[in-house]
């Protein structure tokens, strides 16, 4: 089943640290968002491979927007 990891709040994507196909640890690092001067790192909340990354370093990112999905 796929865990689908959703931005929590309005953010800037500083930088993104995985693609598609790769394996990833529950807590890994997936990309990192800055908000009013704090940068936040987004983790997966599951052990997988990227399916998909909805983002890329630069873009703006509204809270519920799909950041990645894990499966």
């Amino acid at each position: 089943m796929a865990e689908e990891i959703r931005a929590e709040m309005v953010a800037n994507v500083m930088s993104v640290s995985v693609t598609a196909g790769d394996r990833v640890g529950d807590g890994d690092a997936l990309v990192l968002l800055e908000s009013m001067k704090m940068e936040i790192p987004v983790l997966s909340e599951v052990s997988g491979t990227v399916a998909q990354v909805g983002v890329q370093a630069g873009d703006v990112v509204q809270e519920g927007d799909l950041i990645a999905t894990v499966e």
